[in-house]
């Protein structure tokens, strides 16, 4: 059975109203920048606040989905939001059990917030977390320590990371791209066999297309994050390839539906000739009957 949804974006999702009669009516819960570790107690939380809200709570099953941005894009997006005085001070950094201490993770700035900083003090600090920040936020850091990073090299440390992130992304449940608004959509659709209620819109215009940077600026932040470079070419090519694969298997399953059609309609026909032949054959026969009775 489908089931429809309405719209969401990276930090919502909500439904309206199930029709009477109609669509079941499904509950969501998301974090913004939430990162890949094992997380029972978040799970756990969210299934009693759902159960709440059920008359009848029941059994779930959790699947993990993401969005990823274009890195440059994300990069320059993100300094906006800290600039206008955006923090991450709600975000513990919980790694194998406990925080990082101040030395595995010094901060970018001195009092409340960074707002007003430059794209150039930004770029500047060696330990802000927005670089690399999907790789991290996908990666299962305890593989390499944490935030501690004399645990390994620093290349290989960024090896391990980019291969965990590459394969938590590929063994999620679904993940779409920003800059592929409708196909996420219909990929969403088809994994899940749920639709939304209006289609999903491509923003083109937003706080990081209104930011000029020169070639140079932008150069710096693809190096910044050079494992979210890698990182998203490889989502690029994987989501792109299971588009096609779903539209293929669309077009299969079509072709099979008008051969089935096809198929009893033929039926029908034949159907249709036999019984038309058979009646022409019972009037020439009784009329033979009424001809011999004469």
């Amino acid at each position: 059975m489908e089931e429809t949804l309405a719209p969401f974006t990276s930090v919502n999702l909500s439904l309206k109203p199930s029709e009477p009669g109609g669509q079941q009516q499904h509950q969501w819960g998301s974090w913004a920048h939430a990162p890949w570790c094992p997380c029972p107690g978040e799970v756990t939380f969210l299934d009693r606040g759902l159960n709440a809200l059920s008359s009848s709570p029941l059994g779930r099953n959790f699947y993990y989905i993401t969005i990823l941005r274009d890195p440059v894009s994300r990069y320059l997006s993100e300094w906006r939001h800290v600039q206008r005085g955006a923090t991450w001070k709600a975000s513990l950094h919980v790694c194998d059990g406990r925080s990082p201490t101040t030395e595995e993770l010094p901060s970018c700035y001195t009092g409340d917030d960074w707002s007003g900083c430059s794209l150039q003090e930004f770029m500047d600090c060696p330990y802000n977390l927005a670089n690399n920040r999907q790789v991290r936020m996908l990666s299962d850091l305890s593989l390499v320590g944490c935030y501690n990073l004399s645990v390994m090299p620093e290349e290989q440390r960024n090896k391990v990371l980019l291969d965990s992130a590459k394969e938590n992304l590929k063994r999620m449940a679904f993940f779409g791209l920003t800059e592929f608004q409708r196909k996420t959509q219909y990929l969403f659709e088809k994994t899940f066999n749920m639709n939304f209620i209006s289609p999903f819109t491509q923003y083109n215009s937003t706080r990081a297309s209104s930011v000029e940077i020169d070639k140079q600026t932008q150069q710096r932040i693809e190096a910044l994050n050079f494992l979210d470079m890698e990182l998203y070419d490889y989502a690029k090519d994987l989501f792109l390839q299971r588009y096609q694969y779903m539209r293929q298997k669309e077009h299969q399953e079509a072709r099979r539906k008008r051969q089935e059609q096809r198929k009893i309609l033929r039926a029908k026909q034949a159907h249709l000739r036999e019984q038309s032949e058979n009646n022409s054959s019972s009037t020439d026969y009784i009329g033979n009957v009424e001809r011999w009775r004469r």
